[in-house]
């Protein structure tokens, strides 16, 4: 509301608030970054000449005593891709590393910090010069990727987001980010059984998204057409397909797919459980007799009394 009706006032109330940031009391902190965080949702911070004194407010809250305000500053930067998308690009490389701070937070034990970072970050990427994010691509892929498994929803859905976001800058360095989609692929596909609709959602995009880096375009045509959002899935016949694919284009892989989903045999989500063995038997079907040979079926079968 201030923002669009008391705009002329806001440099005032912008110059009194920032000595807050430095109070001793954590109160203080939270209620101006969280006014700062708002105000740079809108473009009269620019139009003011505000931004710079803004972001760079925000950007020295990194180190805050505080999480909730070290949170609060990664949601300002964020925002600026909505309030001021243009100036995104001019300082895409602070603001990135801002966010690659955030998610290697040390003091974060909810992850909540790290949360806000991937969120911010997946605005940011509409916005930035690709040179500067691809300097920075496999440490983020690298970092997110325990997040696909963890037991809060929200970090599962933002992280796999921000997966699918950033293989839009996989050209140039495609096979470092192949390696990247391999090691998430199985964790992608599972995840199409997740117990929640965003996760799944997520998990549609991010494959969508990735297909083009994978040099099949069978799998790709198969994730662009099975995995839009407002179609259903039949998960068995759709993992029967992209086994059959995956096996003609790299049978190689077998043994790390396998393994990958033997993990999963552990899964504390019941469909994620159920979906794991029966990857795993397609891509046993549709190997060919030379590759089959190197299936190392001691792991499988000790897998058996996991599931039971």
């Amino acid at each position: 509301a201030m923002a669009r009706h008391a705009g002329p006032r806001l440099p005032l109330i912008v110059k009194n608030l920032v000595p807050t940031l430095s109070s001793v009391f954590d109160s203080q902190r939270i209620t101006t970054t969280a006014f700062f965080a708002e105000l740079l949702n809108s473009n009269v911070v620019n139009d003011l000449f505000l931004l710079e004194t803004m972001m760079d407010n925000m950007t020295g809250r990194q180190k805050d005593t505080c999480m909730l305000v070290r949170m609060l500053a990664l949601r300002g930067l964020g925002n600026i891709a909505s309030g001021s998308p243009e100036k995104v690009r001019k300082h895409g490389a602070k603001l990135l590393a801002s966010m690659v701070n955030g998610m290697d937070d040390k003091d974060d034990p909810n992850n909540l910090v790290a949360l806000e970072a991937m969120s911010s970050l997946s605005k940011l990427l509409d916005h930035v010069e690709e040179r500067d994010i691809q300097s920075m691509l496999l440490h983020i892929a690298i970092r997110i990727r325990p997040f696909f498994d963890s037991e809060q929803p929200d970090l599962r859905q933002s992280s796999i987001a921000l997966f699918g976001n950033l293989s839009r800058f996989s050209e140039g360095h495609c096979e470092v980010f192949f390696e990247q989609i391999l090691n998430g692929l199985v964790t992608l596909l599972l995840h199409l059984q997740d117990p929640k609709p965003e996760v799944v959602k997520a998990c549609k995009f991010a494959l969508r998204m990735c297909g083009p880096s994978m040099g099949c375009e069978g799998l790709c045509d198969m994730f662009l057409n099975h995995l839009r959002e407002d179609r259903s899935l039949h998960y068995g016949e759709f993992i029967n397909n992209v086994c059959k694919h995956l096996m003609q284009s790299y049978p190689e892989m077998l043994n790390r797919l396998i393994s990958t989903n033997l993990f999963y045999f552990k899964s504390s989500w019941v469909d994620i459980r159920a979906a794991a063995p029966m990857f795993i038997g397609f891509l046993v079907l549709h190997v060919d007799e030379d590759h089959c040979q190197q299936v190392d079926l001691d792991p499988l079968l000790s897998g058996e009394w996991v599931l039971g």
